[in-house]
């Protein structure tokens, strides 16, 4: 109990920090977060918040020089995605991004066939995701609370095995792809209005470095 109250001390003191920073950009903002915490708060900050997208990436966060190099490759291709996917939700987090996709873009209601709306969607992504390669993509599937949990769970984790097979279908290569489904379990959004519900028939994609980026940041942040 007593190290779970200093690490939420620890999330307080960093966050107001750099809220405090309005003049800061991602890039440093990210690398502050990684110097402070490591992979072991940003599994602290994720179940805290519960938001299982937020607490990968931070999570998988790096720190430091080779952070900050890292975050502005980031940033770079989240401006592309912005740019190139208007249908999609891009944030930029610590050293990654998460881009949500709501569910009615790529699936008909209580469906996991992909629409030609969502092909459409889907293809504008894939371009700029092969224009950076040395990242890792993990598509995570959500649901609203309607239905049976057991239900729930199987449909997002359908969801998210046919972008990601569509993905891979369009060329991207599988070693970057992973799938998970998290059912209703993590709602974004409120579950007792039409609205939030709608929002939370999500499927989100985080982006990593992968090992490469990463070496080739620690070289480049060592010269």
């Amino acid at each position: 109990m007593r190290t779970s109250r200093v690490s939420l001390i620890m999330i307080v003191s960093m966050v107001m920090m750099i809220s405090g920073c309005a003049s800061w950009n991602k890039t440093q903002k990210g690398a502050v977060v990684g110097t402070a915490t490591g992979g072991a708060m940003g599994a602290v900050i994720g179940r805290v918040s519960g938001n299982t997208a937020l607490g990968a990436i931070i999570g998988a966060t790096v720190g430091g020089a080779t952070g900050a190099i890292i975050g502005n490759q980031m940033d770079k291709q989240a401006e592309e995605i912005m740019k190139t996917v208007p249908d999609a939700k891009v944030e930029r987090v610590g050293e990654g991004i998460i881009v949500e996709f709501n569910s009615n873009v790529l699936f008909g209601f209580d469906e996991s066939t992909l629409s030609a709306e969502a092909r459409t969607s889907l293809d504008k992504l894939i371009k700029v995701l092969d224009a950076y390669p040395d990242t890792d993509i993990e598509i995570q599937g959500h649901t609203d609370s309607k239905g049976s949990i057991a239900y729930n769970q199987a449909l997002s984790e359908r969801r998210a095995a046919v972008v990601s097979g569509y993905l891979e279908g369009q060329g991207t290569a599988a070693s970057r792809l992973t799938i998970k489904g998290y059912g209703e379990t993590t709602p974004k959004y409120e579950n007792n209005t039409a609205e939030g519900r709608t929002e939370n028939r999500r499927v989100e994609f985080l982006i990593t470095a992968n090992e490469k980026m990463i070496a080739e940041a620690e070289k480049a942040a060592n010269q």
